[in-house]
């Protein structure tokens, strides 16, 4: 909960973010926003992290299947906020997966922390349908930019 000691404080901006906006139909019946909304979020980030290590921006081409998605909540956000949503990875990285974490925070406020998630990727052949090793030439990002979880509470 905002406040908790228990919540670290935000480490240094993540190499990928975007900002977003909270809009008036993504409100929930208490007028702030829908829990239910930061899934989407963090599939953009995720996007965005993701392509970029692969060299393109065509989402046909990904190569991961989304085995584990959660969510912590540490304060509401209200019509209209403004908050920088941040990906990176979560070390250390698995053979054929790894973990994405991502925390939504207040542009002006580093130390105001909406929201934290984590998501576990599997990296995945299309064709065969099974899992696969993580890429050589996407490993070398993943752990220049990965975060220790502990550091983010995880």
């Amino acid at each position: 909960m905002p406040g908790d000691a228990s919540v670290p404080s935000p480490t240094p901006t993540w190499p990928t973010h975007r900002t977003f906006e909270v809009f008036y139909h993504d409100l929930d019946v208490l007028g702030h926003l829908n829990h239910a909304v930061y899934f989407p979020y963090m599939e953009t980030l995720r996007c965005d992290y993701y392509l970029k290590t692969m060299g393109s921006l065509d989402p046909s081409r990904l190569d991961i299947i989304l085995a584990e998605a959660s969510c912590r909540y540490l304060a509401p956000a209200f019509y209209g906020t403004v908050m920088v949503g941040e990906v990176a990875p979560g070390l250390p990285l698995g053979r054929t997966s790894f973990s994405l974490l991502y925390r939504f925070r207040d542009p002006n406020d580093p130390n105001k922390v909406y929201a934290r998630g984590k998501t576990v990727v599997v990296c995945y052949d299309y064709e065969t349908n099974r899992k696969k090793e993580i890429p050589s030439d996407r490993r070398v990002p993943l752990e220049r930019d990965g975060v220790d979880p502990a550091s983010e509470g995880w």
